[in-house]
């Protein structure tokens, strides 16, 4: 018996059945789901991308959506297609990820490209110097492309250091002459606006969007996505999860993101373990909900409770009441105050 069975049988009778382990290690995280939203982003990367091979245009893309859409593993996705390379002079480095440090100043940035970069003095030197460094690098490790993950943190810098740093960052972009794609919450676009050139250069923001519920054509791309997911579990017994009710249940358990879907799906099979005879329920179902999403949810709000019509998770202290939304930064205040939008939930 090994450690953890011994871990996981602790308190239980000598004769009680050891759960299978093998639920454990299902996950269907690193499945990649080539629904419209996430293949429009990739598809927008790889025209920038392939754009700068051929004609040497950097092109400067922003991506925002909200948290649990699907940017991480969009951005796992195109990092696998271009891995990096050792080689006996060199790393070859064809695509560059950087994680924005929170409220960034132009030193804290210059130090997650040099980290990034692998660089083992990235916290030596001024800024200066660190930058020196970025765009020898740059081009001894042959860059292509960079990938800037959390720039909404670009929001939460000091009013005279968020000038510095994306003035930095323009300059970086002129300098290197490399397609650069921004990530981030739909905030983000307002650090852009608030940088005469950076907004001029990233002047078409792309959403990539939570699943939508509304029209029967996003009806039938969320059942069909749940559907493929429901086909990777190890066993099929009980609900369908494509049906038409479950399907309505689970957009408003997870606001249409992908990455509560994933949760609820690992969930259902990680608290099958042990089970002879798993079977997918409502009663299976509310307590994943429970579990991955909303721990003390009343019963008269869960989702998967089938006596109740279920509604919108977005009032105070509910999990979709921090919403981001994007038309808050693309409208005029005019236009928002006359649609109602104006005022962002906090």
């Amino acid at each position: 018996m090994s450690k953890f069975e011994k871990l996981r049988m602790l308190g239980l009778a000598n004769n009680a059945n050891p759960e299978d382990q093998t639920h454990y290690m299902f996950t269907v995280r690193d499945r990649i789901i080539e629904h419209g939203s996430f293949t429009k982003v990739v598809r927008a990367i790889a025209q920038a991308h392939e754009r700068w091979t051929l004609a040497k245009v950097p092109a400067a893309l922003l991506i925002h959506g909200q948290s649990g859409c699907g940017k991480s593993t969009v951005l796992r996705y195109y990092l696998q297609q271009f891995p990096r390379q050792t080689t006996p002079r060199k790393t070859v480095i064809p695509i560059l990820k950087v994680v924005t440090p929170e409220a960034p100043t132009v030193r804290s940035f210059t130090e997650a490209v040099l980290v990034a970069l692998g660089d083992p003095a990235a916290a030596r030197g001024s800024a200066a110097v660190k930058t020196q460094r970025i765009m020898h690098f740059v081009r001894e490790c042959e860059i292509q492309l960079f990938l800037i993950d959390e720039f909404h943190h670009f929001c939460d810098s000091k009013r005279t250091e968020y000038r510095r740093v994306t003035d930095w960052l323009k300059n970086l972009i002129n300098e290197c002459g490399v397609p650069v794609a921004l990530f981030g919450l739909p905030r983000a676009i307002s650090a852009l606006n608030s940088n005469e050139q950076l907004r001029r250069r990233f002047s078409s923001p792309i959403h990539l969007a939570e699943f939508g519920f509304t029209t029967a054509e996003e009806q039938l791309t969320f059942r069909s996505v749940l559907q493929h997911l429901q086909s990777l579990m190890p066993y099929q017994k009980g609900l369908n999860l494509s049906d038409s009710d479950v399907a309505m249940r689970f957009h408003f358990a997870t606001n249409g993101l992908i990455d509560y879907v994933v949760k609820l799906i690992d969930q259902l099979v990680v608290a099958s373990a042990g089970d002879p005879d798993p079977t997918v329920d409502y009663k299976a179902l509310q307590q994943a909900f429970k579990v991955q999403i909303w721990a003390d949810v009343p019963d008269a709000l869960n989702p998967f409770n089938p006596t109740i019509t279920p509604r919108r998770l977005d009032q105070a202290n509910e999990p979709f009441f921090i919403w981001d939304d994007p038309t808050a930064y693309t409208l005029s205040q005019r236009a928002r105050a006359a649609s109602g939008s104006g005022k962002r939930k906090k």
